[in-house]
């Protein structure tokens, strides 16, 4: 009969303090820019982690929906063993409607949670020029 390992009780901290490695990542507050056939819509990407690999704790950045595509092209062939997951898809009408922007925006937060979460994707190249998307 084996012995039953003795538990313990955990402590407050340890219940309700920051998971011991995070990354969360936030798109928020959508803006639409431009006027007539220019017109685009820029969501602000909130990250914050306390994984000791990130030089950055804490950073805001603005992206269009382009620079998501570009950003998964990049993702696409430098990760041939990763599926990458996809994008909400491309619309063509009422595109500046409230409801299809935060549409895309809930989207484009689920694909980059689901980047972020990836172990394969989330140590990518350290040469890659993240200014770049």
């Amino acid at each position: 009969m084996q012995a039953v390992p003795e538990s313990r009780q955990q402590t407050f901290e340890e219940i309700y303090g920051p998971p011991e490695n995070f990354l969360e990542i936030e798109v928020r507050n959508p803006q639409t820019h431009g006027t007539s056939r220019n017109m685009y819509t820029s969501y602000e990407i909130v990250c914050r982690t306390n994984i000791p690999a990130f030089k950055l704790k804490h950073s805001v950045v603005r992206r269009r929906y382009s620079d998501f595509e570009y950003f998964r092209d990049i993702l696409e062939r430098e990760s041939t063993r990763v599926t990458i997951p996809p994008l909400p898809g491309k619309v063509f009408t009422n595109r500046f409607s409230d409801e299809v922007i935060e549409h895309r925006r809930e989207g484009l937060q689920r694909f980059l949670q689901i980047v972020a979460g990836h172990p394969l994707l989330q140590t990518g190249n350290p040469n890659w020029d993240r200014n770049a998307w």
